[in-house]
């Protein structure tokens, strides 16, 4: 037991050994100690203030995803539409002309559809417009309100 390594071990043991037992009666100074758990219910109410505004940034991303997920199924449902009542008209003027009798009544029943055509499209495009405007307003209305709220919340917390 005379190694060189055992003999570090025990020192260093009989060393902490005399460290503790000269500090066991030693206290912590009451103004440290309030300090100490100050800054600790501090850092919990900074930490569950900052948790609780992450919580609310996670649900406004969310809220901001849904209305634009919802936008975009809109319009999508819309574009479906119109290129269903259009790919139907064009068959019915297809149709129509296949039916026809005359060279002059083919010319007549096609200038007919594609004057209707560009009337519908020209509809349709506005629509399909009206209906961007009103997606991007929603989600900017969104977006700004949660941005808003955020910083509001952030003002707050500090």
């Amino acid at each position: 037991m005379n190694d060189p390594f055992t003999r570090q071990v025990q020192d260093f043991t009989r060393q902490a050994q005399e460290m503790f037992t000269a500090g066991k009666d030693a206290k912590v100074p009451e103004n440290i100690s309030a300090f100490a758990e100050d800054a600790i219910a501090k850092s919990r109410d900074a930490y569950h203030k900052f948790a609780a505004l992450a919580k609310d940034n996670a649900k406004v991303a969310e809220e901001v995803m849904l209305t634009t997920q919802a936008g975009a199924k809109s319009i999508g449902e819309k574009i479906v539409a119109n290129t269903f009542a259009n790919t139907e008209a064009a068959f019915e003027a297809a149709q129509a002309m296949a039916r026809a009798r005359t060279f002059p009544e083919i010319a007549r029943l096609h200038a007919n559809f594609w004057q209707q055509q560009f009337a519908v499209v020209g509809s349709q495009s506005k629509e399909l417009f009206e209906l961007s405007s009103k997606v991007t307003k929603q989600a900017l209305e969104t977006v700004g309100s949660a941005t808003t709220k955020s910083f509001e919340q952030m003002k707050n917390a500090s």
